[in-house]
């Protein structure tokens, strides 16, 4: 559940440890109170791309630090930061979790196939 009071579900997410962890045990079960830091929308056929991208500024302007909208009909990638423009990649190979996932890689060769 978003701050604005929607509820949202996005294909993954994370959540800082110590924004869990700041969560009460009932608040860590089902939908949990709060946006996370990291989310990643990946389009399946039948979504449509402007619905994902309100989606995604939705998660932005609630707190995310960083989101990934995954296209594979299109081979691209638009990438929300917060507090920025959105970049696009055109078939990139891997995605960088920056400095909110320090280390964290995502290789699309299979998502692209």
């Amino acid at each position: 559940m978003l701050p604005n009071g929607a509820t949202r579900s996005s294909d993954a997410s994370w959540i800082r440890q110590d924004h869990w962890q700041a969560l009460t045990q009932e608040e860590q079960e089902g939908f949990v109170p709060l946006c996370p830091d990291f989310v990643v929308e990946l389009r399946s056929p039948t979504d449509r791309l402007k619905s994902l991208r309100e989606k995604m500024q939705e998660y932005m302007d609630n707190g995310a630090q960083l989101g990934w909208l995954i296209d594979p009909q299109n081979k691209r990638v638009e990438i929300y930061r917060l507090g920025k423009k959105v970049e696009v990649l055109d078939n990139p190979s891997t995605l960088s979790g920056e400095t909110v996932l320090p280390g964290f890689t995502l290789s699309l060769k299979q998502i692209w196939i």
